[in-house]
Parts: structure tokens; C-alpha cells; sequence
């Protein structure tokens, strides 16, 4: 199960991770996205990435940021690894229900992104939940992956999704 933050960064990965052989279950849940408006254009194109790509999609069935402010308020500065976490606990627990044989994510596309915490985490999750957590890297996918968005018509963020990096991009 490839847990997806956006559809442009599940390009490279979704196309890997066939080419090898995989069979790909998509899984959209990110509560840490903020406002609704953003959470809902990025759903929308992970929905349109899937279908281009001919991939089966799971989407979280709701919106629920509270989810995400009451992991990190007053741990702010620990946010991306809190939020990393949550969405890796997540995938890995549908992962499991769903019998899949691990999880991973596309966080692991983007160079902006911490791998060594992502991999260490996933590790952890994957320990506690019983599943394996493949760890790939794909940064140098990540490129062609924009290319390839912007030619399939998929919205691409300017931010990593929540209400502080919004903020941070704007300072």
C-alpha cells in the first residue's frame, strides 16, 4: 500500500513500483493538509493520477485536521515528523487489514523531505503494526514526475501542505 500526499509526487513512485513488479493500492490520507480548499485540489488530482495511471485508490473517507493540530499544538517544531508518523501509522494499519504485504510512501519522492526520519519512523510503525515498510528512494524520479504532472493536467502545490508551511512560504 503506497500511502499518496499529492498526485505529483506519486508519479515516479506509482510507475517505479510497477516496473518492478508491485501490485499498487494508492492510500490518500493527510489530515495536515489545510485549508479544505487545498486538502480537496490535492485529493482531486491524486484521484485524476490514479486514473491516468490505472491504479486502485483508497481515499480517507473524511476531512479531519483536528486530527493533526491536536498531534503537534505546542510541538510545533516537531511537526513534520509527528505529521510523518501519523500518516505512516495510518497506511500501515490499512495496509495490514487490508492484507497487503507493506506500505510505503510517496513522501520519500521529494527532496525537501526528511528520508532518514521518514525511514526511521516507517521502521518503528512498521515494527509495532507487524508490516513491513519498504524504504525507497526515489528523489531522482522526483523531477520527471512534475514534468509528467504538468502534462497529465494534475494541480501541483506550492507548499508541503500544512498551515505552517504555508505560512513558512510566504516569509
Amino acid at each position: 500500500m503506497l500511502h499518496i500526499c499529492c498526485g505529483p509526487c506519486a508519479i515516479y513512485p506509482v510507475q517505479d513500483l510497477l516496473k518492478e513488479g508491485y501490485k499498487v493500492k494508492g492510500y490518500y490520507y493527510n489530515p495536515n493538509i489545510h485549508p479544505f480548499q487545498e486538502y480537496a485540489r490535492r485529493r482531486e488530482g491524486t484521484e485524476e493520477m490514479a486514473r491516468q495511471l490505472d491504479i486502485p485508490l483508497l481515499v480517507a473517507p473524511e476531512y479531519h485536521p483536528e486530527t493533526y493540530f491536536q498531534e503537534v499544538s505546542f510541538k510545533e517544531k516537531d511537526r513534520c515528523g509527528i505529521c510523518y508518523l501519523l500518516r505512516l501509522r495510518e497506511t500501515a494499519a490499512r495496509a495490514k487489514a487490508e492484507g497487503y504485504n507493506g506500505f510505503t510512501t510517496t513522501l520519500l519522492v521529494s527532496p525537501w523531505q526528511k528520508h532518514d526520519l521518514i525511514r526511521q519512523l516507517g521502521e518503528a510503525v512498521a515494527k509495532g503494526e507487524g508490516i513491513p515498510f519498504f524504504y525507497f528512494d526515489w528523489r531522482k524520479g522526483f523531477s520527471e514526475g512534475r514534468r509528467q504532472a504538468k502534462e497529465m493536467g494534475l494541480y501541483r502545490q506550492q507548499y508541503c501542505g500544512c498551515l505552517y508551511s504555508e505560512q513558512e512560504r510566504y516569509e
